[in-house]
């Protein structure tokens, strides 16, 4: 075999095996061994880890020694055997009480996303999302599909916590809001992204704009409601009167939903909005060729197979800001998963 074809080969074999690196990554998540081996005064070998677990000795053993390939945990050998002890990566990301914990986040992805990308063909074929086949319900009223139950509102609305946990700072930081005395969060689930506007702009308040549903569950099991500079209004931004603001934020809300619905929208932000204020659109933007990156166009087909909509370039989210009348559009590169869109009115 040549080394052209070999190299080709090789990224074959890799991208068809992505799947079995991802499942081993939520598999372990979901069945606790990270926080388990965090917990632990010292590392655990395979029998102890099954024991703890109530999992199967073989199926244990072979799943800790690939998270050790996988760089997610680190073997050493004590009496002749192999015992497992997280690494700095899973301790920093994959451990539920550290702060920057994305364990949340790899649980809906392996629990919801991927069960959606099952039927990837499908939905490139239909042009639309796939909840029908992937849960046996109804997709016409999107969020009634996302939020299917109460734990399933709770698992995605603790997945962005995770998110905005780490990317909340650097999308807020990439302009000045300070200006921005006033601002609401439109679809701001938790309050996550909140507090992280409230901690880089003290003097700032934030209106959270959720459907009833998410404000009660935000108010159940999350904390930023205790912060007196956020508050929480329940009401559909589709249809329901808007908080009067100065600043109005859409995080990860725009790529769910079709252009038409996105203007409508704006439209409706554009009137509520107070003169000489704005909004700030928090998405993954595509390069202006539509052809990366990578990130982005999974995201992207992550959109086809649970939404209504897309990833968009910076010059498509001006084409959707400037009819709804906000003007001075600015895009920035964070660097991070997002990047932010501001326009003024």
């Amino acid at each position: 075999m040549c080394s052209q074809e070999g190299e080709g080969y090789r990224l074959l074999k890799e991208y068809a095996n992505g799947f079995m690196v991802s499942q081993v990554l939520f598999a372990a998540c979901e069945l606790g061994v990270f926080d388990l081996l965090a917990e632990a005064l010292e590392p655990l070998d395979s029998a102890a880890v099954s024991s703890r677990l109530g999992s199967s000795p073989r199926g244990t053993e072979l799943l800790l020694d690939t998270c050790v390939s996988l760089k997610l945990l680190q073997a050493a050998v004590r009496g002749g055997k192999a015992v497992y002890a997280n690494t700095e990566l899973a301790s920093t990301y994959l451990v539920r009480g550290s702060p920057r914990s994305q364990r949340d986040m790899l649980l809906y992805s392996g629990r919801t996303a991927y069960v959606c990308w099952r039927h990837l063909a499908e939905a490139v074929r239909e042009g639309r999302n796939q909840y029908p086949k992937a849960f046996g319900i109804p997709s016409e009223e999107l969020f009634s599909a996302i939020y299917r139950s109460e734990d399933e509102r709770l698992r995605f609305m603790e997945g962005l916590q995770d998110v905005w946990r780490l990317e909340g700072a650097s999308v807020l930081a990439a302009f000045d809001l300070s200006p921005f005395p006033l601002i609401c969060d439109l679809g701001g689930g938790s309050g996550a992204l909140a507090r992280a506007c409230v901690s880089l702009y003290p003097r700032c308040r934030v209106i959270v704009f959720d459907i009833p549903g998410v404000v009660q569950m935000a108010k159940t099991h999350f904390s930023a409601w205790e912060d007196e500079r956020i508050s929480f209004h329940e009401g559909d931004f589709f249809k329901d009167p808007l908080p009067e603001a100065d600043l109005y934020i859409l995080a990860r809300v725009l790529h769910d939903w079709t252009d038409a619905k996105c203007c409508h929208l704006l439209q409706r932000l554009y009137r509520a909005c107070r003169t000489g204020g704005g909004v700030l659109v928090i998405e993954s933007l595509l390069d202006a060729d539509g052809r990366g990156p990578l990130t982005t166009l999974l995201y992207s087909l992550n959109m086809l197979v649970q939404t209504e909509g897309r990833e968009r370039t910076p010059a498509q989210y001006c084409a959707l800001l400037a009819p709804a009348g906000f003007r001075d559009v600015q895009c920035r590169r964070t660097g991070g998963a997002y990047d932010a869109v501001l326009a003024r009115k």
